[in-house]
Formats: C-alpha cells, sequence, structure tokens
C-alpha cells in the first residue's frame, strides 16, 4: 500500500486505515521534516441503503500520534440542510450519532463536518444516502362510488435513488383492521431497474395497468362494490427490513324507498351510506339541486349512513364531505309521477274503497240471511219436537 516518489520525495498510501495515523519522518541527509498524519474513518449503517422511517446510525472514529482532540459534529442532508442527530455519545475516539426517522425525501450526498480548534481541523466528509420509500401520504384515504372504476397507485422513489435490485414487496387487502390479509400480487425489481408484478389472487376482480409510470405500483377496480372497500397496504422489503404504505379505500352508494316515480302527495326515503367509517373532520349531506335550505341534511359525527324523507321530486345528490371540501358526490333523480298516474292511483283508491263498501255490504246482508235461515230451521226443529212429544193416539172400534 506505500509507494515513494524519489524525485518528489513523496510517499503515497492507499487504501488509509486508523491504524496508519501517527508521525512520519522524512530524513535527506543531514535534513529531516517530520508529518503528522491525523485520521477519521465515517461508518454508516446498512452501508447507507435504508428504507423509510428508519434510523440510521453514523460512527466516526479517529486516531492520532497527540492526544485525540474534542470534534465537533454537524450533518447537513442532500438538500444542505441542517440535520439533529436524535441522540449522540461520543469518547475521545468514538463519535456515534443516531437520527431520526428517514423519509423518501432524505436521499442524496450527506455531509459531516468535523471541527477541531486545537488542533486545527476542519474537514467535510460525504457519504451517500439512499431511502427507498414511497411518496404517498403517510395515510391516504381515497373515496369512489359504486359501480365506479378506482385505481389506486403507490409511487417508489426507486428510479430517482437509481436503486436498481435487491428488494421485493406486496400488495394485500383485506376488509378491516382486524380481518385476514388476501394477496394481490407481488413484484420485485429485475437488474434494469424494473418492476416485475406478479397477480396472487384469483378471486378477486382486479387489474394490473400495463401502461402506468415507472416505479410505481398500481391497481385498478373496475366497477367497485361496498364490499371491495377496505384497506390495501403495499409492503416493501429489503434484507428483511419492510416498510408499507396504505390506502383507505371507502365506497359509498345511494338507494330510495320506494323505488319509482313520486306521486303527489306521497313520500319517499333516500338513503346514502358508505362502506367504511369516516375521519372526524368528514360527513354526509343530502341536499337537493336548486333547492331551498330545507332541502338539507347533513349526517352527524361517525355516521356511515344519511336518510331523508323527501315529498318533492327532482336531482338530489349525496356528498362527502371532509374539511369543507367535496370528496364525492353522487346523484339519484326522483321523477315525478304523470297526472295520469296521479288519477289512476285516485280512481284505484276510490274504486278500491267503492269495492270494499260493496262487498261489506254483501257480507252484511249474507249475513242477515244467514241468520233468518238459522232462526227459520230452529223453530220447525222446536215444532217437530212438540208434536212428538204430545202426539195422540185413534183406536178403531
Amino acid at each position: 500500500r506505500y509507494d515513494i516518489k524519489m524525485e518528489h520525495k513523496q510517499l503515497k498510501v492507499w487504501d488509509l486505515k486508523l491504524s496508519d495515523a501517527g508521525i512520519y519522518t522524512c530524513k535527506y541527509g543531514s535534513h529531516e521534516v517530520h508529518t503528522s498524519l491525523h485520521l477519521f474513518n465515517l461508518t454508516i449503517s446498512s452501508d447507507g441503503h435504508f428504507l423509510q422511517n428508519e434510523v440510521p446510525e453514523l460512527i466516526l472514529m479517529q486516531n492520532s500520534s497527540s492526544p485525540l482532540p474534542d470534534l465537533s459534529i454537524t450533518l447537513f442532508n442532500g438538500n444542505n440542510n441542517r440535520v439533529t442527530p436524535e441522540l449522540q455519545s461520543e469518547t475521545r475516539q468514538k463519535y456515534t450519532v443516531n437520527l431520526k426517522k428517514l423519509e423518501a425525501t432524505d436521499s442524496g450526498t450527506w455531509v459531516c463536518q468535523v471541527r477541531s480548534d486545537s488542533p486545527l481541523i476542519n474537514q467535510n466528509i460525504s457519504f451517500a444516502v439512499k431511502v427507498l420509500g414511497f411518496q404517498n401520504p403517510d395515510l391516504e384515504r381515497k373515496y369512489a362510488t359504486v359501480d365506479s372504476t378506482v385505481i389506486l397507485s403507490w409511487h417508489l422513489n426507486s428510479q430517482q435513488i437509481k436503486w436498481k435490485e435487491g428488494f421485493t414487496g406486496k400488495l394485500n387487502w383485506k376488509q378491516q383492521e382486524s380481518a385476514t390479509a388476501h394477496e394481490l400480487l407481488d413484484f420485485n425489481v429485475t437488474a434494469q431497474g424494473q418492476l416485475h408484478e406478479t397477480r396472487k389472487s384469483s378471486n378477486f376482480l382486479f387489474e394490473i395497468p400495463e401502461r402506468k409510470p415507472e416505479s410505481t405500483i398500481e391497481v385498478r377496480l373496475p366497477k367497485v362494490h361496498l364490499n371491495h372497500s377496505g384497506q390495501y397496504q403495499c409492503q416493501l422489503e429489503y434484507q428483511g427490513r419492510h416498510v408499507q404504505s396504505k390506502i383507505e379505500l371507502v365506497v359509498m352508494k345511494v338507494s330510495a324507498n320506494p323505488v319509482g316515480p313520486l306521486s303527489r302527495g306521497a313520500n319517499m326515503t333516500l338513503t346514502c351510506q358508505v362502506s367504511g367509517p369516516l375521519p372526524p373532520n368528514a360527513y354526509l349531506r343530502w341536499e337537493r339541486v336548486n333547492g331551498t335550505k330545507m332541502d338539507v341534511k347533513d349526517s352527524k359525527q361517525h355516521e356511515v349512513k344519511l336518510e331523508v324523507n323527501i315529498s318533492a321530486a327532482g336531482l338530489w345528490s349525496c356528498h362527502l364531505i371532509e374539511d369543507n371540501d367535496r370528496k364525492i358526490s353522487l346523484h339519484y333523480h326522483v321523477e315525478e309521477a304523470p297526472a295520469w298516474i296521479n288519477y289512476v292511483i285516485i280512481g284505484a283508491s276510490v274504486g278500491g274503497s267503492l269495492l270494499v263498501f260493496v262487498l261489506g255490504c254483501l257480507c252484511i246482508i249474507s249475513g242477515i240471511s244467514w241468520q233468518r235461515r238459522r232462526q227459520r230451521a230452529k223453530r220447525m226443529t222446536q215444532a217437530r219436537q212438540y208434536l212428538l212429544e204430545n202426539k195422540t193416539c185413534q183406536c178403531q172400534q
């Protein structure tokens, strides 16, 4: 690891180690020159490859021939922003720094700035940090209406940090937090940096789109129903460690009872419901388009079903509102029954009433006639009995 260039009076050392620190003496004739070599060794856990939310550990070692100085260490991330350590411990020879949880945006070239007043040291040590993770929000909620098409996407940063191979992952779905998870697909990255996906589920209606952005895990749900709602969790795994991102799918449905045109003077119940619990800042609202304030009804906190009794036809809309923002809306058109239908209904009602009255009269007449026949039969029976008890015999002479 050593090379001496006599013409320049130079000593070249490759692959420096902490044990190479010390005082180097150059003798040339009667001349003698001393040079002190102070060495630093910076190591980072996981060789600088992390998953989102992991906590890296930095270890800085120093060695020199003279007493080891007290060092001041300052860290800067890839955006040249100063980073405050979560935990720090030190001895004269070893400095250990634990950082906060990493985000996907923390990838880049970091700088460890080492300073000392005595001896005077001002050294910048750069090192690479690659954080593989999701660009999605920490908790994402997606709303959809029944029979609509939904695309769920998880965006990775593997292309941005040029992470080519070594990680795998899978996408699971479950109806509720405590329910059994069903694996929809698994994926891995090829040597060329491309994601390769394999469908796992055969009893669930979903598709894997062919065209999508790079480093994106995506599933397409055509014609969603209430039972397609729940938690969709995408999980990354690298060297036994894993990180996940979850999308909560909430599905909305509206219905009417009774179904059909609304007759004059009649009532109808419209029901709007969602498949899962809503956050505290979200609620449901029924309102009639171009209606009045009397045609508006809001749900209470944590209610997942909202019913409204209406007597006016028109276009009614159910909105899911979160933070005063309409996330989704589902419309229900209530038709007004034509006039002839109203007349038919009135006629049927009147005819039905007359029919009931006639049937009632017939029943009463029939009952009276039956009662009279019964009484007449009873009197005849009594007369026959009387004659039998009081009969006389005539004797012939």
